[in-house]
């Protein structure tokens, strides 16, 4: 198992990269980037849910019911977003027959 220290590094260090490569991108980038990343957050749902088990104890099935409400919260949110941002960009013509 890894120790504390090589956990906390990697942790540090993605934190780090992610902050340098979102301050990168382009406003008109951001939205659509972020979209996307809010389908990864089904993923997240998978993991929770299999934390959920029985096998590893009361916390691991708190936090992962915890985790299960949250991220489900993000994807909806998420793609709440982008069903707006997409009617933004539709054709008046589109519009007008829904």
């Amino acid at each position: 198992m890894l120790e504390f220290e090589t956990i906390f590094f990697v942790f540090v260090l993605a934190a780090f990269l992610g902050l340098e490569i979102i301050t990168k991108v382009p406003p008109t980038l951001h939205t659509p980037l972020m979209s996307g990343s809010n389908a990864i957050s089904g993923v997240t749902i998978v993991g929770a849910i299999l934390c959920m088990q029985d096998s590893y104890g009361a916390w691991a099935q708190v936090l992962g019911f915890l985790a299960v409400i949250f991220a489900t919260v993000n994807c909806f949110g998420g793609f709440q977003v982008t069903d707006r941002m997409l009617a933004m960009f539709a054709s008046k013509k589109k519009k007008k027959e829904a």
